[in-house]
């Protein structure tokens, strides 16, 4: 089983003591070239402040962001599960999990990145700054990610449950298959109606991560995961085709 997250535009400082970005040692070796030259774009975007300032949509007070990725490739790291931070994040509050969990998470967790295509969640990275709609000089993030992570995510076993947000799952999408899925987290009226969420959509996926982390189990089938659910109170259904509804 594979759940991918989005990642979040806010990220938490810090990292391991004298450690610093290894490209080989990430998962999805494959992606070691596409990586490279994000990061060399990125960088090279970094020189110029003011430009970089526009291309990655930063206010006046983010000249911190920058300056972060000025030095990405030397600043410490820490697990990708654990950098990334904003309502998902907190939802899942991965700091609180067990060993066990925390170690479901660094193995059952994809990452879907601007910057790195696809991480695990135990995936040891620095802090950056580049979103989906990032301009950087001579490279389209689109073109770029999309080629290079469909035959990663295709690749993929099991069961696929995409979480990111239709922008970012734009980068590269899961597969169209049996077992791959796309979750919406939605709301149900008295009379039934359901009703898409924004702000409690990251609270309710993280929460539900958490779930699935805290229970520790490999899911080999959509229905396997829909009777977990059910089996523990959650309020997981069918969607439209190709789609789950997480009702919360």
């Amino acid at each position: 089983m594979r759940v991918i997250l989005p990642p979040s535009e806010t990220k938490r400082d810090g990292g391991t003591e004298g450690s610093r970005l290894e490209l080989r040692a990430l998962s999805f070796p494959e992606l070691t070239p596409a990586r490279a030259a994000a990061l060399a774009a990125l960088k090279k975007l970094s020189r110029n402040l003011s430009v970089a300032t526009g291309a990655l949509g930063l206010g006046p007070t983010q000249r911190f962001e920058i300056d972060r990725n000025r030095v990405v490739t030397t600043s410490p790291t820490m697990p990708a599960i654990e950098r990334y931070t904003g309502v998902l994040y907190d939802g899942l509050d991965t700091p609180t999990l067990d060993a066990t969990a925390r170690a479901w998470l660094g193995e059952h967790v994809l990452v879907g990145s601007a910057l790195f295509g696809l991480v695990r969640g135990g995936d040891l990275i620095p802090a950056y700054r580049l979103s989906h709609d990032s301009r950087l000089p001579g490279l389209s993030l689109k073109k770029h990610w999309r080629a290079a992570l469909a035959p990663v995510l295709a690749a993929q076993p099991g069961v696929i449950l995409d979480l990111r947000s239709e922008s970012y799952a734009a980068l590269g999408p899961a597969p169209v298959r049996e077992g791959s899925v796309y979750l919406r987290v939605v709301s149900e009226s008295a009379t039934g109606q359901k009703k898409a969420l924004t702000h409690f959509n990251k609270k309710g996926k993280g929460e539900f991560v958490r779930e699935l982390a805290a229970a520790g189990l490999d899911h080999p089938t959509v229905g396997s995961l829909l009777e977990w659910a059910g089996a523990s109170g959650i309020r997981l259904q069918h969607g439209k085709q190709g789609e789950l509804e997480l009702i919360v």
